[in-house]
């Protein structure tokens, strides 16, 4: 059985007190599971609260083993955080897979562009570096993973994208989503033109947010609004302080929280979906 499977098993999708039944669904995934103990402790406990419905794992890190294997005794649902950029901390890890990252690491913190344009040159270094961590994601949790998104949103970087690195079929995370008036016309763009191709090959939410910041209040009511008919997922960190006390004690108290579901809930994109 996957893991998916063993999670929708043990934790049955019940909507919040008012919640319509067949309606949108709010899918808070917690980032940088297995990076090391006190983020993965924290996101366990937003998880047994209920405010957590799945998680992004990172391998090759410190806490990578134990995180692995609470998430296969709790069956939490994992995806794969496929982290490009900061250096791999689990002892005795390959040299080469080392370098390799870290050389993908200067080029892409080199210029706040670098992530759009493809480097030829590095087209090897990033497919052994995005193979060694879906095959050890492979080997810590015994299913390839089902869903991908990137430390630093990397995985949208374009040697990722257009060397076809993604497993095909598999629910990748989106671009941000923003009102028209929250970025320039070119990065709106550029943005619709990723989740297109995005959208071609993989499954993706109608529309993504970050927790943070948790104030204004404003801001997270007109998340959950669009929550309440379509489906939306909103990134948090537990481990940042600010997170963990906003799930852990406000959002199980606000009335207007959506249901919390899994990404079960994603379907192939919609027509107009990668407009927003």
């Amino acid at each position: 059985m996957s893991l998916r499977a063993r999670a929708q098993e043990s934790r049955a999708e019940a909507p919040r007190e008012g919640a319509e039944p067949g309606g949108g669904v709010l899918i808070v995934n917690a980032d940088d599971w297995g990076r090391d103990d006190t983020t993965t402790d924290r996101t366990l406990e937003c998880f047994d609260r209920g405010t957590v419905a799945s998680v992004s794992a990172m391998v090759f890190m410190e806490d990578s083993e134990r995180a692995a294997a609470l998430a296969r005794a709790r069956g939490i649902d994992v995806g794969l955080h496929l982290n490009l950029t900061t250096p791999f901390s689990m002892r005795a890890c390959p040299t080469r897979l080392v370098e390799r990252q870290r050389e993908l690491a200067r080029h892409l913190l080199r210029h706040r562009l670098a992530p759009v344009v493809f480097h030829p040159g590095l087209a090897r270094a990033f497919d052994y570096v995005v193979a060694a961590q879906r095959d050890q994601f492979f080997r810590l949790y015994g299913v390839p993973p089902e869903r991908v998104d990137g430390h630093h949103h990397m995985h949208l970087c374009a040697n990722v994208l257009l060397g076809g690195l993604l497993p095909p079929g598999a629910v990748v995370r989106r671009n941000f989503s923003f009102q028209p008036r929250e970025k320039n016309l070119c990065n709106r763009l550029y943005r619709r033109g990723v989740d297109r191709l995005l959208a071609r090959r993989h499954r993706v939410v109608d529309f993504f947010f970050s927790l943070a910041p948790v104030e204004p209040v404003s801001r997270l009511h007109r998340i959950f609004s669009l929550a309440r008919q379509a489906v939306v997922e909103l990134e948090a960190h537990p481990v940042q302080p600010d997170e963990y006390r906003f799930l852990n004690e406000r959002l199980v108290r606000r009335p207007d929280a959506p249901r919390i579901g899994p990404f079960s809930a994603v379907s192939w994109a919609r027509p107009n979906q990668i407009e927003r």
